[in-house]
């Protein structure tokens, strides 16, 4: 497991040992949230849970500013 950007008080991490398609964990003031970042439609929430809509929002506007970066740590922890 590794921490690869923080914002908004939650750590976003990408485990080592995960499956594709590229995404990331989200975890911090109590919820968590998995979103993938590669697909037809982009950038995709997968699944939640407690986390308000708000944060949510803001947690996904944070992912696509930081998309192909954290695509690129995706792939290069991956490829190991």
């Amino acid at each position: 497991m590794v921490t690869v950007h923080r914002a908004y008080g939650f750590r976003f991490v990408i485990f080592s040992n995960d499956h594709s398609p590229p995404h990331v964990h989200l975890f911090g003031q109590g919820g968590e949230a998995r979103i993938i970042l590669e697909g037809p439609s982009g950038i995709t929430l997968d699944w939640v849970a407690g986390i308000s809509r708000g944060d949510l929002r803001k947690l996904m506007q944070e992912v696509l500013r930081e998309r192909e970066r954290l695509i690129a740590m995706w792939r290069a922890i991956h490829e190991q």
